[in-house]
């Protein structure tokens, strides 16, 4: 198997678990309109996914650090695209926060290990990271696109057919996983050793990373009402909008791993994140069409770092590439629902504008962090990759293997 092949097939199996974080935000406007929930209320769904998936996640690290645990991948896959295809069926809100939480836990099993697999078939590189990044984006950019055409037409009690690419994706990875495996047991696989480990950094990339979550979930929840509201739509402004915010992401994500190469993930992160901070004061104070406009440079901005941040953490925390793929890539999604509640708890007691106003301060938190953080020299995966890298085998230089640690 191709190393393009593989990345590929990763990719699209990482939108097929994404698609699930994005429809949680995409069914709250169908939750709002059919049981009448309000902001705090619909936010508390967002809450369930993202508390459970911000203390799995980094359990599922440590795990896949000790243990390589390759199988997760089609498991925590169709795991999350069950609860989401039962969190529309279910009367009580109490089942209906269950369902979500479930999908949380899916989505959170699935990204640290991921991202391990990822790093070995890309064997380092910044912008197959970003093609990988770029599946998760995509994702998100489809789940509006995928909810809208479902339960728009037949309601809630069609959730169930939003299962349908948890089924693929969990096919999609295992021609990967088996290339992997049939590697490592020809025994031809060449390891190097781990570096240093740099946790200070690591602790600030984190802290920046939670800052571009909470951002990213709170507009990711509000914004389809938000668009609502500004535009003086019905729920296809909101689409729109959500769609917007999702596909920008996956050009940010691309660009981000090219400008990398040229002048270093930490720089390019700063730049951006700087750059974010105007596009989202765009998105809450500029009013009518647009706000498209913002939300799309917002996407940019904050898609920008985001594969970057995975492989900085790795190379951080050279010795638990785990623990640090699954908070940088996972939990960059998932903690920002902690902080939805209590967006949700101030739109219902001022305006959703002057809940949303707090966000612009996220970015800048963002930018000063990444002034602090060193350009890391990356380790060496293995030995030199074949010169024709594109047709040789996706594990021909990994760092670890599949059933191996």
């Amino acid at each position: 198997m191709r190393r393009k092949t593989s990345i590929s097939l990763l990719s699209v199996g990482h939108a097929c678990v994404d698609v699930y974080q994005g429809a949680v935000a995409s069914l709250i406007p169908f939750f709002v309109a059919e049981r009448a929930y309000s902001y705090a209320t619909v936010s508390g769904m967002v809450l369930a996914a993202s508390l459970l998936s911000s203390v799995v996640q980094p359990v599922f690290g440590a795990l896949t650090d000790r243990w390589a645990m390759p199988w997760l991948l089609p498991v925590s896959t169709l795991l999350g695209g069950a609860g989401i295809a039962l969190s529309g069926v279910s009367g009580s809100y109490g089942l209906t926060v269950l369902f979500v939480a479930v999908s949380g836990i899916g989505v959170a099993a699935y990204h640290p290990e991921s991202a391990r697999v990822a790093r070995i078939a890309s064997a380092g590189s910044h912008s197959a990271m970003g093609w990988f990044s770029t599946g998760g984006s995509l994702g998100f950019a489809l789940a509006p696109l995928m909810v809208g055409a479902v339960v728009a037409t037949g309601g809630l009690r069609l959730t169930p057919l939003l299962v349908l690419p948890a089924l693929a994706g969990s096919v999609l990875c295992l021609p990967v996983l088996h290339a992997l495996g049939r590697r490592h047991a020809s025994g031809t696989a060449a390891a190097a050793p781990a570096g240093r480990d740099d946790k200070a950094s690591f602790v600030k990339l984190s802290l920046a990373v939670a800052c571009r979550s909470i951002v990213f979930v709170g507009l990711s929840t509000f914004l389809s009402l938000y668009a609502q509201q500004n535009m003086g739509g019905g729920t296809a402004a909101g689409t729109v909008a959500l769609f917007v915010l999702y596909l920008g992401g996956a050009v940010g994500s691309v660009l981000g791993g090219a400008l990398a190469g040229r002048w270093g993930r930490v720089t390019v992160a700063r730049c951006s994140y700087l750059f974010t901070i105007g596009a989202v004061a765009g998105v809450v104070f500029v009013p009518g069409p647009a706000l498209y406009v913002f939300v799309a440079l917002t996407s940019a901005g904050l898609y920008v770092p985001f594969s970057l941040q995975v492989t900085l953490g790795q190379d951080y925390l050279p010795s638990r590439v785990g623990t640090a793929g699954g908070i940088t890539l996972g939990l960059a999604v998932s903690i920002g629902g902690l902080a939805s509640p209590a967006i949700g708890s101030l739109a219902d007691a001022t305006s959703l504008r002057t809940a949303l106003a707090p966000l612009v301060l996220m970015p800048a938190l963002c930018w000063l962090l990444f002034r602090t953080l060193p350009e890391p020299t990356a380790p060496h995966l293995a030995a030199e990759p074949h010169p024709n890298a594109d047709d040789t085998d996706a594990t021909a230089a990994p760092a670890q293997q599949p059933g191996h640690r």
